[in-house]
């Protein structure tokens, strides 16, 4: 550190001083990697008291009650939160964490699920020969190989391609992306290279042509960054922290310091969001890791601190999976506010983001209509003209808001902090803020340094580089084949067993139930079109799942993926879920109606249902406008099955009226005829695809079609019942 600091402040100039400034940094490499092989060969000496079974919530509650007092007390279940306690517990510290949310409920769940140094930083750091930023970047690439090791079942390297469009730009960025691959050194994912444009098309066929002259493609890593960060947050409770979700704290405790006379924190009143209960942690020493909500638990300590952090928002959107090749990303480094695009493939589909605009701070953010349509206007100027750009493929879309800050300890308090912060207050709380997902570990490991040092704990150095996480111990590329040979399970889903839990998938699987079929024999799925299966929910509560959004949004990821796949999978889950934890009726019809709310206001199913609604396009020939009697009969018969005015269809909307006029259809012959007709391929038949049907079979165009055969017949059988209500379970959204 006193080597970084003295170089902190010297001016560098010229060229040759950028190559010295590359010199400089790998003189630590060496002792870097000797250290990591010490730290990995201790790993077999750690203490793991809950090797074999974590203990329940109940039961960790009780620890966090009943210890007299903790080395250490983590306030915050983000990724950096977990990360300090699971520091701190391999340190041999005495650690306990609560969240008053879900672990990975905030930004950690909600990022561009990269794994990277940052090349944008590193190009800054370059032109305007920054030391400290080009630190940063080393730093990163150095805890991106780290994460890829300890975490090989949830994390893998991605290529991402540059496309250039200007002769000049070529030769720029490959020296820019070359020198990122210098930078990792021997931790460098895989070498960069150049694309003509024919191979650039070739390996990305949706880019657009025009003017197109080649391509980079360089590396970075992609993870499950919920799943991720709840590995981090499992693999402190095996070592014994004492962790739980869903508890908040209320105040800080403190008491008089004997021999300065001044008031020292000493832990925090919390109490428990689900049953109210109250109850005090003490601790010697209290980290405040909350994130965009640092300045609450800074306020609770000293009422007179100014606020450090400054709130970004960004936003990302889920399209589906045709838009962008299986494995390989797209990168526009200069979007037409100057903002970088990430265009990426995830889970089978495509993300694309993020934005960077201020917002209020809260626990609830919500994506704007402007940021989708931002991103949307940014991938079309990559993409092909042939491929149309529609908002109504925007299958699900999300904000998570970035905890840029200050540093309090600057004379210039206005200025942001381009990395992290860690500070000590007077009163010995222990604060870490800023920073990115990537760094998560040596921010805790910074952070526990400082906590050590400030409150005298002892335990020795930082041992988590090159933990493995949980899952990770028992993983390899073939373990899916395993689940399939030994328990029966379909290929789709062992692979997205392995990819979630690794070496735990078996303990997944166990917990399957028969599906009644020749095929697969264990694994109901809980939608048809995703491999999550029923048994996941069952394991999630043991991995400390309190709701039903903990289960779509963050122990499997249906939520971020597809809005509505989420919404007709709600039901199983509660009911799943509620015979698990002994729900009542009430509690059952709560946290069904509590999940709707997250996937209508957080993972964009409001914006998407109100696009529909009031954009919708009918795109008959001008001959068939005219004759506004076939179109209102038409829209009349799409009605009948839409009966809330959402503009859009379901398989729930559709078997509700065929169980009212006694007709039975099997769901999976049902999804595939909705299939044939859902154009943008969301799950659901809007007004204008059911009108383009209807317009193509009466050219003549289709024939055969199922579903407008089992529409017109449904029709007249309800013409001739009379009316009957299809309202959807649960009132729907």
């Amino acid at each position: 550190m006193a080597f970084r600091k003295a170089l902190k402040g010297t001016a560098i100039i010229g060229t040759g001083a950028a190559a010295a400034l590359l010199g400089l940094s790998q003189l630590s490499e060496y002792r870097k990697t000797q250290a990591r092989l010490a730290y990995v060969a201790a790993e077999g000496e750690l203490k793991q008291p809950f090797k074999d079974e974590l203990p329940t919530r109940q039961a960790q509650l009780s620890t966090l009650q009943d210890t007299e007092e903790f080395d250490v007390l983590v306030v915050g279940g983000g990724a950096t939160g977990s990360g300090c306690a699971l520091d701190a517990v391999t340190r041999n510290l005495k650690t306990a964490l609560v969240e008053r949310n879900d672990f990975s409920s905030g930004t950690s769940s909600r990022s561009t699920k990269l794994i990277h140094g940052g090349v944008r930083y590193l190009q800054k750091a370059i032109m305007k020969l920054d030391y400290e930023q080009y630190m940063m970047v080393k730093e990163a690439l150095h805890e991106r190989s780290n994460l890829l090791d300890i975490a090989p079942h949830l994390s893998a390297p991605l290529p991402i391609m540059l496309p250039v469009y200007k002769w000049w730009q070529l030769p720029y960025y490959w020296a820019g992306i070359k020198m990122y691959d210098l930078v990792a050194g021997g931790q460098c994912l895989k070498s960069s290279y150049v694309l003509s444009k024919n191979k650039a098309l070739e390996l990305f066929p949706m880019l657009k042509k025009d003017k197109l002259v080649g391509a980079i493609v360089y590396y970075d890593g992609q993870h499950n960054d919920a799943r991720m960060n709840l590995a981090i947050a499992l693999t402190a409770a095996r070592h014994g922290a004492a962790i739980a979700n869903y508890t908040e704290v209320v105040h800080l405790l403190k008491k008089t310091d004997a021999g300065t006379g001044k008031e020292k924190v000493c832990g925090a009143r919390c109490r428990d969001v689900i049953t109210g209960n109250e109850f005090d942690v003490r601790a010697k020493c209290v980290i405040n890791a909350t994130g965009p909500f640092t300045d609450s638990l800074r306020k609770m300590d000293d009422g007179k601190n100014t606020n450090i952090c400054q709130p970004s928002a960004g936003v990302h959107i889920v399209i589906p999976g045709y838009y962008s090749p299986d494995n390989m990303g797209l990168l526009d480094p200069a979007t037409s506010d100057g903002r970088v695009i990430f265009f990426l493939p995830w889970e089978k589909m495509t993300i694309a983001g993020t934005t960077d605009t201020p917002t209020d701070i809260t626990a609830h953010p919500i994506p704007r209509e402007e940021d989708i349509n931002f991103i949307l206007n940014e991938v079309r100027n990559y993409l092909s003209p042939d491929v149309e750009v529609r908002r109504g493929d925007v299958l699900a879309a999300w904000s998570g808001i970035r905890p840029l800050v200050t540093d309090p300890n600057s004379k210039d308090t206005q200025s942001i902090c381009r990395n992290h912060i860690v500070n000590v207050s007077d009163s010995g709380l222990v604060t870490i803020a800023g920073g990115k997902w990537t760094t998560y570990r040596s921010m805790a490991e910074e952070t526990l340094d400082a906590a050590v040092a400030a409150h005298r704990l002892g335990g020795g150095p930082s041992k988590t580089v090159g933990l493995v996480l949980e899952g990770g111990q028992d993983w390899s590329p073939t373990l899916y084949i395993r689940l399939v040979q030994d328990y029966g399970l379909e290929n789709e889903v062992a692979q997205h067993l392995a990819a979630t839990y690794g070496g735990k998938a078996f303990d997944v699987a166990k917990m399957a139930r028969v599906t009644g079929k020749r095929w697969p024999i264990v694994g109901n799925r809980l939608v048809s079109e995703f491999p999550y299966i029923e048994s996941e929910v069952r394991y999630a509560v043991k991995e400390y799942a309190c709701t039903a959004i903990d289960v779509i949004a963050r122990r499997t990821r249906l939520g971020f993926l597809n809005v509505q796949a989420a919404d007709e999978a709600l039901p199983r889950i509660v009911d799943i879920m509620g015979k698990m934890l002994d729900w009542s009726d009430k509690k059952r019809t709560e946290e069904l109606e509590a999940a709707k709310k997250f996937l209508y206001l957080e993972m964009g199913y409001r914006s998407r249902s109100e696009q529909l609604t009031g954009t919708t396009e009918i795109t008959l020939d001008t001959q068939e406008v005219a004759n506004s009697v076939l179109i209102d009969r038409y829209t009349n018969r799409f009605h009948k099955f839409d009966k809330d005015s959402k503009g859009f269809i379901t398989t729930v909307d559709v078997q509700r009226v065929l169980q009212n006029i006694s007709v039975q259809i099997d769901e999976n012959a049902l999804h595939e005829i909705l299939n044939e007709v859902d154009l943008n391929k969301n799950g659901q038949v809007e007004l204008n695809e059911f009108l383009q049907l209807m317009s193509a079979v009466k050219k003549g165009q289709v024939s055969d079609s199922r579903l407008a055969i089992l529409m017109k017949t449904a029709e007249e059988s309800l013409d001739l019942r009379g009316p009957v209500t299809v309202d959807r379970s649960g009132g729907g959204v």
